[in-house]
């Protein structure tokens, strides 16, 4: 039976949305397949790693009538890679093998039966559906993910908290250092929900989501979130835990202030911190009227001084900080402005844009 048979791109393009979960190496040797499923001139694709299952629909043709098989998806797509984009390839089934064919090329690949594939189990009550635009989401995740923990023993910090509530949808990612909030407008009212997406989840929704016109769809339940997006879907566990609340880590009543060229205090930042040292990234910021001078030295005593002219009227303040965190945050920036508030040099500096109030970036300082 002719399972599909269309061009490279179709079929590359259709494994490759769903593949960026499936690991190389498993305990259970079946979740490095990809679950192929036919009805009709429809191919259904489906990959999961127990906790996370993605699954796709396209029309790749082939013959009349339903079958299902599991094969290795990255092997398929490594094969597929090879062959041009606008060869005609064809999956045939045989026996329990899956045969390849693209021009002159042929491929006998292994199997392991569809009934064997441990599909997530969808939980049994979702909260009310929700919309926003694929690119909303997408910017709202990569103003918020870089603030993610790694690894971190308190597991509800590797993971970002989304929050649903009334008519806004707001994103908060810390890591015990450094925090970011970022939030949109929803076109419902929704009662309150929050829920934590791991780490893996946002890292593959920030793969996927694309910039193009095209909503998502969000539910959630008690242990599990649902998104529907350009023809996937995407299903996952969520970390169980307290997340902290944030609202009492951003401050409030900061009464210095400056208006600053993101552009020109990224670039001054970089220099300086080519003269940190490997373990203690540290730069200190002096904070005077009309200057910012950001200054770095390290264990062989070298040191590295710059100067920035800004419209700045308040106290003198001397406050050190890692420098990779406020790197972190301006690299994610595309506005041309970023506003910084400070009350001392004791005190964490909250980072916002001029105007906008959907952003917050709160970042310690560290003793120097």
């Amino acid at each position: 039976m002719i399972v599909l048979k269309t061009t490279q791109d179709k079929v590359l393009a259709a494994l490759q949305s769903v593949a960026g979960i499936v690991e190389r190496r498993h305990t259970l040797p079946i979740l490095a397949n990809v679950l192929i499923r036919k009805s009709g001139p429809n191919v259904q694709l489906t990959t999961s790693d127990l906790e996370i299952q993605i699954r796709t629909t396209a029309e790749l043709d082939g013959d009349a009538g339903d079958f299902s098989i599991t094969v290795g998806a990255r092997k398929l797509i490594d094969i597929l890679r090879t062959m041009p984009a606008d060869q005609t390839v064809s999956l045939e089934s045989a026996q329990s093998k899956l045969i390849l064919k693209g021009g002159k090329s042929k491929f006998t690949l292994q199997t392991l039966p569809a009934e064997d594939f441990p599909l997530v189990q969808e939980a049994a009550s979702f909260g009310p559906v929700f919309s926003v635009p694929q690119k909303t989401l997408k910017d709202l995740l990569g103003q918020v993910s870089f603030a993610m923990a790694v690894h971190d023993i308190r597991y509800y910090l590797n993971g970002i908290l989304f929050v649903a509530e009334g008519k806004q949808l707001s994103l908060v990612a810390t890591d015990g250092h450094r925090l970011a909030f970022a939030s949109a407008m929803l076109d419902v009212e929704v009662p309150k929900q929050e829920v934590i997406l791991p780490r893996k989840t946002v890292i593959e929704l920030q793969r996927l989501l694309s910039d193009a016109e095209g909503a998502i769809e969000m539910q959630f339940a008690n242990n599990q979130a649902k998104f529907s997006f350009g023809g996937m879907e995407f299903v996952t566990k969520l970390v169980e835990g307290k997340f902290p609340d944030y609202n009492r880590v951003i401050p409030r009543n900061h009464k210095n202030h400056m208006t600053v060229g993101r552009v020109a205090l990224l670039a001054s930042l970089q220099r300086t911190a080519i003269l940190t040292s490997d373990k203690f990234k540290g730069v200190r910021l002096n904070i005077d009227p009309g200057t910012l001078r950001v200054a770095s030295n390290n264990a062989e005593q070298e040191e590295a001084v710059d100067e920035l002219d800004i419209d700045y009227v308040g106290d003198s303040i001397e406050v050190g900080f890692n420098v990779t965190y406020l790197i972190d945050v301006l690299s994610n920036m595309s506005q041309d402005m970023v506003r910084i508030e400070l009350a001392d040099s004791n005190s964490s500096a909250l980072f916002t844009l001029p105007e906008q109030s959907t952003f917050k970036y709160v970042v310690m300082p560290m003793r120097i």
